[in-house]
């Protein structure tokens, strides 16, 4: 684990050196050029004094440039920045210094330009190593002691204090409590825990202390597993080619054959050189960026964080959307769906002795018996003699009579009078009521499913051009077969670890471009493995840095803002690119024929980046429509409200 953290940060420390040398080298080109100007015209120095700050600039910032470009081509990539190397190489051969240092500043500026567009925050994997803590608390011969996490074995004893989070897996020996394992499982609710239920490591504990025992060593946990997939996901991520990259790979080859043709017919190898000086790409390597960087303003105002700006180029060619269920298409908390009571019971005559009771407890389905009743305007009443028996749910009086919640499998144990009207499991959670010991209702609950998801999910085929919708979720078959058939969505993977969840995606991706939609720590390498992984909320550090977007409002109708948002950015990028390179490609008809010298050509070629760069900064205003589909129409949503 630490030589993956370590390789992480050497890789991370390289971008940083590598986008800081980019902007010293455009910093260092700009100084040049108008020293240049300065001793030539200012000054009227000799040749070899003014000419002296554009050697500079070519050795010190040309050199590294060709030098990487060469790997470039090495390696067969050919990109937009390709024709810019063959101008910087060209002009010096040629003894023209001025035209060269132009390129090397439009070169070295547009990269800058991009790694500030790219820049990112803390690895993946560390923001993984900084979640768990680095020592536990061991209990030995009645003593508290606090030992490294790497130190634990199989059969230790550990306390889990209030909040802490689970250092490995285990199983509890002592206490009663609540665990949230929602960011690794997709179980959407606090689980409850007694002794003899098992812990994951990476669950975050409730308000009670809890005693466990070591079951596998930190190294072979659940969390352990998740890292060790999330490190896989991250060296198998989809590579996408750039924007820029896809139009230079033909504007680049047709240039070199119009500069060419003009030395050929005219004999002058001035003109290869002017020609290539007005074609270089700068549309691509500078309109392209400020496109981007305007549409992340844009999405930073709207509550919309752009970790990888490729997604804002990529978005829009996606045709398989996956979702994760819990907190993504859900809220994450249950909502009371059925009350089925026998028949000599009223049924808001139990509603209200249930909630009476259930408002003195912490368990995760009381908010929601406590919200149905207040929904009804159902009056509460004094409780007395409340207890909570270890296994056996809920008791107390209430109103005179006695009231226990409990659960189907501790009814199993000790039956009582009326079990035999006890329907069947039809999956999700549920709890039996017993009032004066005999079976009178049965509570079944769901995840609530979000008030837009109905109409969002609608939209997508015929607004964003998505073929394929799914759900892939670590929650239960007949919870995600529930909320399916809610939405709208019809393909379905249910009870999915990361490890499964990865290969799906993996899978789809190679078929389609993929948009994976979730919120959880299970979900961290399925978003790292999709062409784009939007993280919904910042539920998890973990997902949000594996996300290529996060979406701080969890809300679809900002990823469909999102969506939105990329497609408008990458039609003014196209509009900047294309409307740049067909003016340069004007500029290269004159200079093929003599009409441009290479200096005149950097000139026009820098009015023609002042143009579509201003056209690439009205991706930072706001249009008037920023979504196009109707949460408030929806009807499923409000239906179960």
């Amino acid at each position: 684990m630490d030589s993956v953290l370590k390789q992480d940060s050497i890789s991370e420390w390289k971008q940083f050196w590598k986008a800081r040398s980019m902007l010293v080298i455009a910093i260092m080109a700009l100084s040049g050029i108008l020293l240049h100007l300065l001793f030539r015209y200012g000054m009227g120095l000799e040749t070899f004094i003014y000419d002296l700050p554009l050697w500079t600039v070519l050795i010190l910032g040309g050199i590294p440039l060709i030098y990487g470009l060469l790997k470039k081509v090495i390696k067969l990539e050919f990109g937009s920045d390709l024709l810019a190397g063959l101008s910087i190489a060209t002009a010096v051969l040629l003894g023209e210094y001025l035209a060269g240092a132009i390129v090397v500043l439009m070169l070295s500026g547009g990269e800058a330009l991009e790694s500030y567009a790219i820049r990112s925050a803390s690895s993946v994997l560390q923001a993984l190593a900084k979640r768990m803590p680095s020592v536990c608390h061991r209990r030995q011969d009645g003593q508290l002691q606090d030992v490294a996490l790497s130190e634990v074995v199989v059969g230790d004893i550990l306390v889990l204090f209030p909040h802490d989070i689970c250092p490995v897996d285990g199983v509890v020996t002592e206490g009663r409590g609540i665990m949230d394992e929602a960011f690794l499982t997709g179980e959407p609710f606090q689980i409850s825990k007694t002794p003899g239920s098992e812990v994951i490591s990476g669950a975050i504990n409730g308000e009670a202390a809890l005693t466990i025992r070591a079951t596998r060593p930190a190294t072979d946990s659940r969390y352990a597993k998740i890292m060790q997939v999330m490190r896989s996901a991250e060296q198998n991520r989809p590579r996408m080619r750039r924007l820029g990259d896809t139009l230079g790979a033909f504007y680049t080859p047709f240039a070199v054959l119009i500069a060419l043709f003009a030395w050929a017919i005219s004999g002058q190898s001035q003109r290869f050189l002017a020609v290539l000086v007005v074609a270089t790409p700068c549309p691509l390597l500078i309109g392209i960026p400020v496109a981007i960087i305007g549409a992340i303003s844009l999405c930073a105002r709207r509550g919309i964080i752009i970790k990888n700006p490729v997604v804002l180029e990529t978005i829009a060619t996606c045709r398989t959307a996956i979702f994760d269920k819990t907190g993504t298409l859900t809220y994450g908390r249950p909502r009371l769906t059925d009350q089925i009571v026998t028949s000599d019971f009223d049924q808001t005559e139990i509603l209200g002795l249930v909630a009476s009771l259930e408002r003195y407890s912490k368990h995760p389905l009381a908010l929601a018996i406590v919200a149905a009743a207040e929904a009804k305007n159902i009056s509460l009443q004094d409780v007395a003699e409340i207890s909570e028996p270890p296994g056996q749910g809920m008791r107390g009086t209430v109103d005179g009579h006695t009231v226990r919640i409990t659960s189907r499998g501790a009814l199993a144990k000790a039956p009582t009078a009326g079990t035999d009207q006890l329907p069947p499991h039809a999956g999700g959670l549920e709890c039996v009521v017993l009032i004066n010991e005999r079976y009178v209702a049965l509570y079944r609950f769901r995840d609530e499913p979000r008030i837009e998801g109905v109409s969002f999910i609608k939209h997508l085929r015929p607004r964003h051009h998505i073929d394929r919708i799914m759900i892939v979720s670590g929650d239960r078959e007949s919870e995600v077969r529930y909320l399916a058939e809610q939405i709208g969505i019809s393909e379905i993977y249910a009870q999915k670890t990361p490890e499964e969840k990865v290969t799906i995606v993996r899978a789809e991706t190679a078929k389609a471009r993929t948009l994976y939609v979730g919120d959880g720590i299970n979900d961290a390498p399925a978003l790292m493995s999709a062409t784009v992984g939007v993280a919904i909320g910042q539920n998890s550090d973990i997902t949000t840095e594996s996300a290529g977007v996060v979406i701080l409002d969890s809300s679809l109708e900002k990823v469909d803002e999102f969506m939105h948002i990329s497609a408008r950015m990458r039609r003014i990028a196209l509009q900047s690119a294309l409307g740049g390179m067909a003016l340069s490609i004007v500029g290269m008809g004159f200079a093929s024929v003599g009409l441009l010298s290479p200096v005149a050509g950097a000139l026009s070629q820098e009015i023609i980046d002042v143009l579509a760069v201003f056209n690439a900064l009205r991706t930072a205003l706001r249009p008037k429509e920023l979504t196009d589909f109707s949460p408030q129409n929806t009807t499923s949503g409000q239906k179960h409200q």
